[in-house]
């Protein structure tokens, strides 16, 4: 029994008008939607103008600013206001810190509104963006913590001017002079010479020895039996003195004070005498104070406390080096 073989159905073959009318479908839908397209593109073309061009400004309004703030530093170094004020290295590292932080506040910015527009623009739904964003945050946070601390800390300190290069500081552990002021880590130089490298969030207080004005203090110990308005009077004349003294007298802020006796024991009153400086000049004031103040005590006749009572005290250099008198051989008196 043979079996009718059915031919395949077949489909049927695209004809010109399937074609045509495909086409007129695709330019409706093209004509419809091309408003809208075009609307959205130069909507984000113009975000991005407008980003770049409010960049390029605030970039150049705050590279202005530092270096007006840098050549007012450039007009000052080297004079007495500029030692009186900052020196030039710590006015511009600050400046420039100052700067790069501000910059890229501004880009982060107005290159994030910048982004989020375009996002919204795009019908992007932007709030589990958001919400990614929100979360990664708080993880940074919670493992960087230290890191982000030492930086809110730099940039607090930068801004509040707390010390900068040159200042000498006391931090508790470590008292040095400021070398470079970084926004995570700031380096010491201490007596020694050791540089100390000090984590600016780990920093609780800070004595800063080079702002405002320092205190020379020197206790000048004399016999307990000397004329106390006459010692005064000595040191008040020496002081004067001093004051008017180069390179002294730009160091010096005030003028030398007695404060009065301090102390009196063991046959030795000692007096306080105190002076204002300029910042960080307290160390060689005291030295040279203390040094005129003994030379001329000595030259006024004044018994300092390690010399006992009625001992001959040579006041020049020439006196003590003149020869002695030869001891009597034998320590007696015998005659002839």
């Amino acid at each position: 029994m043979s079996a009718t073989a059915r031919p395949a159905a077949e489909s049927p073959s695209p004809t010109i008008e399937d074609g045509r009318r495909s086409a007129e479908e695709t330019a409706g839908w093209i004509q419809e939607n091309w408003t809208s397209w075009l609307g959205v593109g130069l909507r984000i073309l113009l975000v991005v103008v407008i980003a770049y061009v409010l960049r390029r400004v605030v970039q150049r309004m705050i590279t202005k600013l530092i270096g007006r703030m840098t050549r007012t530093a450039d007009a000052v170094d080297g004079t007495a206001l500029g030692g009186l004020l900052v020196n030039h290295e710590r006015r511009r590292q600050r400046s420039e810190a100052l700067g790069s932080i501000l910059r890229s506040g501004a880009s982060f910015v107005i290159l994030g509104t910048a982004a989020l527009t375009v996002l919204s623009a795009l019908k992007i739904d932007l709030a589990p963006l958001l919400a990614s964003a929100g979360v990664a945050g708080v993880a940074l946070g919670f493992g960087a913590r230290n890191l982000v601390m030492d930086f809110l800390s730099g940039v607090f300190m930068l801004v509040e001017d707390q010390y900068g290069v040159g200042d000498t500081i006391d931090v508790g552990e470590v008292t040095g002079e400021v070398i470079e002021v970084g926004l995570r880590v700031t380096k010491l130089r201490g007596d020694n010479g050791a540089i100390w490298y000090m984590r600016n969030g780990e920093v609780k207080r800070i004595g800063n020895l080079s702002q405002g004005w320092a205190t020379a203090v020197v206790d000048v110990p004399v016999a307990a039996g000397e004329d106390l308005d006459r010692v005064r009077a000595v040191i008040v004349d020496t002081g004067e003195e001093f004051g008017r003294t180069e390179p002294w007298s730009e160091q010096l802020w005030g003028e030398v004070e007695v404060l009065g006796l301090t102390a009196v024991s063991q046959g030795t009153a000692t007096l306080q005498v105190q002076v204002r400086t300029m910042p960080g000049k307290s160390i060689g004031v005291e030295r040279e104070l203390r040094w005129r103040l003994r030379e001329a005590l000595l030259a006024a006749g004044v018994v300092m406390s390690d010399v006992p009572p009625g001992t001959v005290v040579p006041l020049r250099a020439e006196q003590a080096a003149l020869p002695q008198q030869p001891a009597a051989p034998g320590g007696g008196g015998g005659g002839e």
